[in-house]
């Protein structure tokens, strides 16, 4: 008995002493490295949602193995070419399209072959995070199979979204809450478009990611000025109304409260110059007086804008 008790002791710590296989995360299999990816310039909020990479890869492979998160590969190459995939078994020998969209979620085994040099974004998610936020800020249940059911499409608006997340990366306008704000776009749309029925999705795209970006121009070209609800509407090519329920639905955010957000992340560059009078900054960023500015800074950060110059 004393025998067959310490057989089954080492057999147990062997147990535990097993090395548990843990998915690899896509950034180590992939060839080469990105030439731009936000987790260098934007976080944590836009990057604790999605972390979006580029890439213009010289033809290359990467071999079959499952990874842990949910991958968006997003198509910006002008000229039809031919792509290799494996997914779970199966050999895909196919022509990808600009603007052709690839889902390969967690746990799917895929490997890869391109024939010439990629052009393409690759939109990581974290699959915990991703469905959280598919349940708080829409709503929307996610089922296992939504992201297996569609693993290519082609969808010109939701491309759109991704580059305008490229875009902001590469540029100084690029501020936090313009990622922010474009992430949320993209997930919004990814997430109607598997969460919703067909009807209701044909709703949410009478706000694309064009009429998005025209909106956020105007605002970045304007925050300075009295900017009126029916502004940025017409903007949108929309009744007042129906650009501020789809702008909320899609944002999460009213349309003045966005505004607000955006002309306290413009002070807040100008508070870094100590010459700057905080009058002077109230008036350059649309406040009505340096009083109001105080209120609506200290609402959204948390304390004054004295106290966030001194910090």
């Amino acid at each position: 008995m004393a025998v067959c008790a310490a057989v089954r002791r080492k057999c147990l710590l062997n147990l535990f002493l097993q090395p548990t296989f843990k998915m690899p995360k896509y950034q180590d299999i992939y060839p080469s490295e990105p030439l731009i990816q936000s987790l260098d310039l934007v976080r944590p909020l836009a990057a604790d949602l999605l972390t979006l990479e580029y890439f213009e890869a010289e033809p290359a492979s990467m071999p079959i193995n499952k990874y842990e998160q949910h991958h968006i590969i997003i198509n910006l190459k002008d000229k039809p070419h031919r792509v290799e995939n494996w997914r779970n078994g199966e050999h895909r020998d196919f022509i990808y399209h600009k603007n052709e969209i690839i889902v390969t979620p967690a746990g799917v085994e895929s490997g890869w072959r391109w024939h010439i040099q990629s052009k393409c974004i690759i939109i990581t998610l974290e699959p915990i995070k991703f469905e959280k936020f598919a349940q708080t800020e829409l709503g929307i249940l996610l089922s296992e199979r939504q992201l297996k059911d569609l693993p290519q499409f082609l969808d010109e608006d939701i491309t759109q979204s991704g580059i305008q997340l490229l875009e902001a990366l590469k540029c100084e306008l690029g501020s936090q809450i313009m990622f922010e704000s474009f992430a949320r776009v993209f997930l919004t749309k990814l997430i109607l478009k598997y969460g919703l029925q067909a009807e209701e999705y044909e709703f949410s795209k009478s706000f694309t990611a064009k009429q998005y970006k025209q909106v956020l121009d105007y605002i970045a070209l304007n925050y300075g000025n009295n900017i009126l609800l029916e502004d940025m509407a017409a903007k949108a090519s929309l009744s007042p109304s129906h650009f501020s329920r789809l702008f909320k639905q899609t944002i999460g955010q009213s349309p003045y409260q966005f505004l607000m957000a955006y002309r306290i992340e413009q002070a807040k560059k100008m508070l870094d110059n100590p010459n700057k009078l905080m009058a002077d900054i109230a008036f350059a960023c649309g406040f009505s007086d340096q009083a109001h500015f105080s209120r609506v800074f200290k609402k959204i950060e948390g304390l004054t804008p004295k106290q966030y110059r001194q910090k």
